[in-house]
């Protein structure tokens, strides 16, 4: 089975979906993981830039993904790029890997980059096109999930968990990878609070941990 995540920035796939990769590695599934975005200047250093990129293919290369995409669309100004130019590189990216599931970010995140994303994602996701997905999951990403205005829209519904127990220490093993992006507890970037979201989201399936993820769409 192929398996696409779809990650805003580096650390994103590890953030919502690292113990679920785990587990679709132990599977024989076949991962790819697609970053959109691409810090730039002034905002970010080249220097900066290029040690988050190792971190991230050292993660995905921990967890056993075969192969991560770049696509170098500016972050955190993802909303200067014309939309058809994001929409068709996300129906490019889909049509030439022709995956069996696709994780993509929360619409309701509080980061734009991952609004667009999301949107830009679903936009190619439309089973109009020669191959068709047949699932399509959300998943939640500490410190962007859930701070935005609350309202129905943005909020984060959970409607399937999947069992990480066995491979939580796996999944921040490779976030201990981002040493750009991790930060000190009480953070939502520490490793203690990735940590608490998965019991959390075990305990409300009486198990030691999970991963939880939206329904989007589903072809069975």
């Amino acid at each position: 089975m192929k398996v696409l995540v779809i990650a805003p920035h580096p650390d994103d796939e590890i953030l919502g979906v690292g113990g679920t990769i785990a587990k679709h590695v132990e599977s024989g599934d076949e991962i790819t993981v697609c970053v959109v975005t691409k810090g730039v200047r002034p905002l970010f250093s080249e220097e900066f830039v290029e040690k988050s990129r190792e971190e991230c293919r050292a993660a995905d290369r921990f967890l056993g993904i075969k192969e991560t995409l770049f696509l170098d669309f500016p972050a955190v100004m993802l909303e200067n790029v014309p939309r058809y130019e994001l929409n068709d590189r996300f129906v490019k990216v889909i049509q030439d890997l022709c995956p069996d599931i696709v994780y993509i970010p929360h619409r309701g995140d509080m980061q734009l980059d991952h609004k667009m994303a999301a949107s830009a994602a679903m936009v190619a996701l439309r089973p109009k096109y020669k191959h068709k997905v047949k699932k399509i999951l959300s998943y939640e990403t500490m410190s962007e999930t859930g701070w935005d205005v609350p309202n129905a829209g943005n909020e984060f519904v959970p409607m399937v968990y999947s069992d990480i127990s066995g491979y939580l220490e796996k999944k921040l093993k490779a976030l201990e990878f981002f040493t750009t992006q991790i930060q000190e507890f009480p953070s939502p970037r520490s490793i203690e609070a990735v940590r608490a979201l998965a019991v959390y989201r075990g305990s409300m399936m009486n198990m030691r941990a999970a991963e939880a993820f939206g329904v989007i769409r589903e072809l069975v």
